[in-house]
Formats: C-alpha cells, structure tokens, sequence
C-alpha cells in the first residue's frame, strides 16, 4: 500500500467528504480525485514518466498537493523546494536533483527569465497562477510557461495508478544546509506511507478531525502531520498560505479546528499575541508541536493561557520525519520527546555504537520503515548516516527509566567550555525563565582561555530594563558557574528559516564574521 492508493480509495467511497479548505472555499475528496487524475494527465501528456524527478517550488496551495498525489500516480518522483530560497539555492537543488519539469507560484517567473543559466535541465515549466499581474510577465518571456489552470483542464484524466514498488523513491527531500550544500534524502513510498500511517494512528486522526495547515508544507513535519496523515485518515485540512497569529486563532474559531501542528517559535508568537483568547482555542483537542526543542517555560505559560495540553514529539527528515512522540492517552512529560511511535526503534549510543544506561547522554540512533534509502548522489554521506541499518540522527539524547527520550542537543551545537561539555538548551531553558524574556539563542564563541565560551542571544519584552549582569546574575542562580553566559546580547530578532526554527549556525556565522 501507499498513499497515492490509500487516498485514492478513500476519494472513491467518500467522494462528498471534505478533504481541504482554502481561501473559504471547500474541496471534496471527489474534487481532489478529479483534479489529481487531470493534474496528471497532463503531466503525461507533457512527456512525465515513472522515475522522472519534478521540482515543486509551491508554498501552502492546493497546487502542491494536487501535484504531489499526480506526481506519485505517474509514479515520479517530487522534489519540494521552498520557493522562498535565493535564485542559487533553488538553482543547486534543482541542479543537484536532475528534476526535468518544474512547478512553481508565478511569483518566481523573475527566475524563469535566467533559465537557461539556472535551470539547464528543466524541459518544462508549469506555473501556478496567484497573481494576474505575475501571470502576464510570465506571457512576456521568450520561452513561454505552460499554466496550471489551463492543462488541468485539458488533461486526460490517469485513473489507473502506476505499479509502484515500496521501494521506489517518493521524494527527494533537501536538508536545510546550514552546514554546506544541502543533502537530497531519498524517502520511499514506504517511508513516507508508513510514517503517515503511524503517525495518524498514533494520534487518533479521524474523519471528525480538522488539522490546521499553517507550517509549510513542503517541509517533511508538515508534510507529514498535517497533510498526509489527516488525507490518509479521512481528515479535513484547513490550509492556510502563511502562519499569522490572528489568521489562526481566527480559522480555529470559525472552522472549529481540533489539531493544531507548530513549531515552537508559533507557540510563542501566539502567546505573545494580544488578541488571542482562550475561547479561540476552545475546540483543539491536540497540540503538537516539533521542528526543535519546546522551552519548558513557555510550554507551561501557552497551557495554561489556552485551557491546552501541548504534546511534543521528534523527528528528522531522513526518518520522514517522526519517531518520537508523548503519548496522546498515558502521561505527558514536559521537556521530553516522549515514547517510541509504533513499527520505530530509537536508542541512545557511545561512539562505539553500544546502547548507553538508562539516563545517560549520547546519540540517538533510528531504525524503521521511515528511515531513508540514503542521500542522493552522495554514497559516503549516506554511508556515514545509515551504519548497521540504523541512522545516526547527530542529535544527543537521553532516556530515562519509563522509556521517555530527552533531547539535549545538536551534537554539532554543544560547547566545550574548559574540558567541560555545555549544552545550549539547558542555558536556553534556563533563560526563558526569565519574565521578560520572549526568545533566546544560546551558542559556543571562541574563547583564548578555555577553548569556547557561552553567548546568550535574548529578545526582550519592549518594556523590559533588564541589563546584560542582571541576566548573568539570574542564570547563576540555575547554573554551574563554567554554564554561565559570559556574554549577553540583546536583540530585536533571532535568524530563522522558513519553519521559525532558531538557526543557532547562523548566528554564530554572524558572530565570527564580527569577530
């Protein structure tokens, strides 16, 4: 089984059911059967085939889902891209990915004009029309683009599905590539079909949920959580463009939501925001939240404002992503990861490879259905990840005696301060304690006696007067003396990407280039 068939089936017994909102507007599972079965019809009609690689440059649309599930009837392969990054980024992966179609949001047609030099394999260009005035700048280019709307609508519907083995590659997924050129993990439609399987089991996803599609989708935890999890269970998706506070408190209210998936950094623009009540939030059942670690701080603070409990899980990429989750019926541990999902192995290692003692730090290792083919194109990265059949995540971690994991850190992040290992979350739990504090970045500077230090990025509260000692002075209070901040830098914005995950690497590059 996979998804493509899964939600195929699902279409033809309950074609009146709602499978996704946008802009106001509903679409039925009979809908979307229809507009997968045209979407690839047309792509076949422009010469796709089993095995052909397509790069999909499209943010939180009905576009990208009704080419994702087209692409997969066809048997190709997608490559999502975040249509955000800069012309080289999208240049290299479109490259490195041997992608032969192109479709993307008609804000991108500046690119389309550079073709040549950016896209040299790239045979053909479809646009999705958002915008009237992009569309005719995309008329004006030498080489015009084919249109969304106009071969849907001429594409010979593709109802049978091509024969897929659950081996074949589903996606091709970039890594974020703070360190270096991003990899291309391979995920297999046994990836990335069991991990939406397992997920929406673990969940208890139904036909009575409404999951909230604010995080873009074109990375692998919203991919995944709430979009192929809910379609595989019958669920309704409210997909939403963008993330805002107020567009989200609003969409939960009126389209009485009942999931809502975030990244820590959401949770906290919605605890900050003044218009958001408890009674906005009234009809969730599940908060989930993943990406990066969930302060503990704010954690309690948005549960207790909102009448919520938040359940925190983990996941990576290469694992499509999840394999971590607190338990939905049994007890919820702040701080932790939670419990190994069903059909996943999760252990913590030694540098050897030997599973450590209960309570013990380590690297947590990854072994299951969801575990990537590899790294395209790059055998020794692959082979340096994938050890034994299990993947090596790069994250350390505990577990304790109940079986509940502990992340501590990016193994890459910790800082040696003096011999001593420092790791930047415990500082960053430690500050967001604080009152007036409402973000915060903890990362290892180069330090002539002990080898690094500890610098502290905060985002104050506008009415906050606390100075850089008095935070010292707070953190001392939590900390070993050799954990203490010695530098504090206060800030109106942390680095981000396109999930609001902190990128500690980038502000340390920021940081050494000052330097």
């Amino acid at each position: 089984m996979n998804l493509a068939q899964s939600v195929h089936e699902r279409a033809k017994k309950y074609p009146e059911q709602v499978a996704y909102e946008f802009m106001n507007e509903q679409y039925t599972y009979g809908y979307f059967e229809q507009s997968v079965s045209k979407f690839a019809g047309a792509l076949k009609q422009n010469g796709v085939k089993k095995g052909d690689h397509i790069a999909l440059l499209v943010g939180n649309t009905p576009h990208f889902i009704i080419t994702l599930y087209a692409s997969w009837r066809l048997g190709a392969v997608v490559v999502p891209i975040n249509p955000t990054y800069t012309p080289n980024e999208i240049s290299f992966i479109v490259r490195n990915s041997d992608a032969k179609v192109m479709v993307a949001l008609d804000q991108l047609s500046p690119l389309l004009e550079k073709k040549e030099m950016l896209f040299p394999n790239i045979e053909t260009v479809i646009i999705c029309e958002t915008d009237e005035e992009k569309v005719r700048q995309c008329m004006q280019l030498d080489d015009v683009p084919l249109f969304f709307r106009d071969i849907i609508q001429r594409g010979e519907p593709v109802i049978q599905l091509e024969n897929l083995d659950e081996n074949d590659n589903a996606i091709i997924l970039y890594t974020s590539g703070t360190l270096g050129q991003p990899k291309g993990a391979m995920l297999t439609h046994k990836n990335i079909y069991s991990n939406a399987r397992d997920v929406g089991t673990y969940l208890k996803m139904s036909s009575d949920d409404r999951v909230v599609a604010t995080l873009p989708i074109f990375h692998v935890f919203a991919l995944t959580v709430v979009v192929n999890a809910p379609l595989l269970q019958g669920a309704v998706v409210l997909l939403l463009p963008r993330f805002s506070p107020k567009v989200v408190f609003y969409t939960i209210r009126e389209r009485k939501a009942t999931i809502f998936a975030g990244v820590p950094t959401m949770y906290n623009f919605l605890y900050q925001y003044e218009g958001g009540k408890k009674e906005d939030y009234k009809s969730i059942r599940l908060s989930i939240s993943g990406g990066s670690s969930l302060p503990v701080a704010l954690l309690h603070n948005f549960e207790e404002k909102f009448n919520t409990r938040i359940l925190e899980g983990y996941g990576l990429s290469e694992a499509s992503p999840v394999t971590c989750f607190n338990p939905i019926d049994r007890e919820r541990v702040p701080g932790s990861i939670g419990t190994t999902i069903v059909n996943v192995e999760n252990k913590v290692v030694d540098v050897t490879g030997n599973e450590v003692p209960r309570g013990e730090i380590g690297e947590l290792v990854v072994r299951g259905p969801n575990v990537m083919k590899g790294y395209y194109k790059m055998p020794e990265e692959t082979n340096a990840t994938l050890k034994d059949g299990w993947l090596y995540t790069g994250d350390m971690a505990k577990q304790d005696e109940n079986g509940y994991f502990y992340i501590v850190d990016r193994k890459k992040d910790m800082i040696i301060v003096g011999g001593y290992n420092v790791y930047p979350r415990e500082v960053e739990e430690v500050i967001y304690k604080h009152p007036d504090v409402v973000e915060c970045a903890v990362i290892g500077v180069p330090d002539k006696s002990f080898g690094e230090a500890v610098s502290a990025h905060i985002v104050l509260k506008d009415d906050s007067k606390i100075d850089e000692q008095q935070m010292i002075n707070f953190c001392s209070k939590h900390l070993a003396k050799y954990k203490l901040p010695t530098e504090v830098h206060f800030t109106d914005e942390l680095p981000k990407n396109t999930t609001g995950k902190i990128l500690r690497r980038s502000l340390k590059d920021m940081m050494l280039k000052q330097q």
